[in-house]
């Protein structure tokens, strides 16, 4: 959610440069021999740590980072579950999200992710989002929006949170093989921080994210993960 308005940035045009994301490897059809996890009833997210600028080394990972309402997708034998960043469940709300889900090739999964509404220039949209779930408090059924997942907690039958962050990241990558309207992959982006970070801000977004690729998967705002958004909480926009 942003925490104050957005620089003014021109929109995207046809003759920019498209960022490179990172070259995706297949997927090992070997499974691990593993005994099964019990599947989590609810597990509390990992959350980005607020920082003012990006940071170096090639042990950092970078995606755009999405404005709009995180949640966590469960695949289950019983069917699909949305449930929220606070713990409350809105599969009902999002039944495209769910519909989509049921459509991946796995038995039992946790997927990830943020809640999207894009606007025309392929920016996410937060006013747009409450808008289509019928603004503060409104209950209505969003048929707008795009789930933009990100990590893979559990992946069919077996947990996750222990492996490192480019482990989870290849097994989702290998489930999430083909882009859709509803389901889509946020792209993991080969590029230096800075600089990209520059560049989300002319393009009007909301800032990136960074992840540590040998990080497991830890509840809480603990640094594993940061966040630097081109709008900072006292409200001024980073220009340079």
């Amino acid at each position: 959610m942003s925490d104050g308005k957005a620089p003014r940035s021109r929109p995207l045009q046809a003759t920019d440069n498209p960022l490179r994301t990172r070259a995706r490897k297949p997927r090992d059809p070997a499974e691990p021999n593993l005994p099964l996890d019990p599947m989590p009833e609810r597990i509390e997210p990992c959350l980005a740590l607020l920082k003012p600028r990006p940071p170096k080394g090639p042990e950092w990972a970078f995606e755009i980072k999405w404005d709009g309402y995180r949640l966590a997708v469960h695949i289950e034998p019983k069917g699909v579950r949305i449930i929220t960043r606070g713990g409350h469940d809105w599969t009902d709300r999002f039944p495209a999200i769910a519909k989509a889900a049921k459509k991946l090739d796995v038995a039992t999964a946790i997927l990830d992710g943020e809640a999207v509404v894009l606007d025309e220039q392929g920016r996410s949209d937060f006013g747009l989002l409450q808008q289509s779930l019928g603004d503060r408090g409104g209950k209505r059924i969003s048929t707008e929006v795009i789930f933009m997942a990100f990590d893979l907690l559990c992946f069919d039958g077996h947990d996750l949170r222990k492996l490192e962050f480019t482990a989870r990241r290849h097994l989702l990558e290998g489930l999430i093989k083909i882009r859709d309207d509803v389901t889509r992959l946020s792209e993991e982006i080969e590029a230096d921080g800075r600089r990209l970070f520059l560049a989300a801000c002319e393009h009007g977004l909301e800032g990136i994210i960074a992840k540590d690729r040998e990080s497991t998967y830890r509840s809480g705002r603990l640094g594993d993960w940061l966040k630097i958004k081109c709008v900072q909480s006292d409200g001024f926009a980073i220009v340079g």
